[in-house]
């Protein structure tokens, strides 16, 4: 009798993109609930000095036009748009977190979220192009058709067995 070095069983693959879009749905939900809890921690600052400090600590002139017009704008926001921002951002990264979550439990639902949420972001997209292109708006256009094309294709194979 011949042992195969292979543990899975014959015909069986991994799910190798499906373990990518988990890891782009955790990821993007932690960087988003440690950006908004930063920027709570913005409430009652002084934004404008705040926001020339990170220019002069990434190394980039503050006095340069765009900067400059950037920071003047800033002084028209106030702490309950701070405190909106903060909390949507929260909010919205704790939605990517159960996706994520929902993806590695493969429970058939989520699966469903995660086709929606892709489908949803798309025309924004694509609108945004239409008014000027951005090497990252394609990218993340990009990504969302191929995360709605795969589960698509694979949602039998990967949520069966629920």
């Amino acid at each position: 009798m011949k042992m195969s070095s292979n543990p899975e069983p014959k015909g069986k693959s991994r799910a190798w993109t499906l373990y990518a879009i988990i890891a782009i749905k955790l990821l993007k939900g932690l960087i988003l609930v440690a950006f908004g809890f930063g920027v709570l921690r913005l409430i009652g600052q002084d934004l404008d000095a705040r926001f020339d400090d990170f220019l002069r600590w990434i190394h980039l002139d503050p006095e340069k036009r765009f900067w400059a017009d950037l920071g003047a704008k800033l002084q028209h926001i106030t702490p309950s748009n701070v405190r909106g921002i903060g909390i949507g951002t929260v909010l919205y990264s704790l939605f990517s977190l159960t996706e994520g979550i929902g993806l590695i439990f493969r429970l058939r639902w989520i699966g469903w979220i995660v086709i929606g949420e892709s489908l949803f972001f798309i025309p924004i997209e694509v609108y945004d192009l239409l008014g000027h292109f951005s090497g990252v708006v394609f990218g993340i256009l990009v990504l969302n058709i191929m995360i709605v094309w795969y589960l698509l294709k694979n949602k039998e194979r990967l949520f069966k067995h629920h």
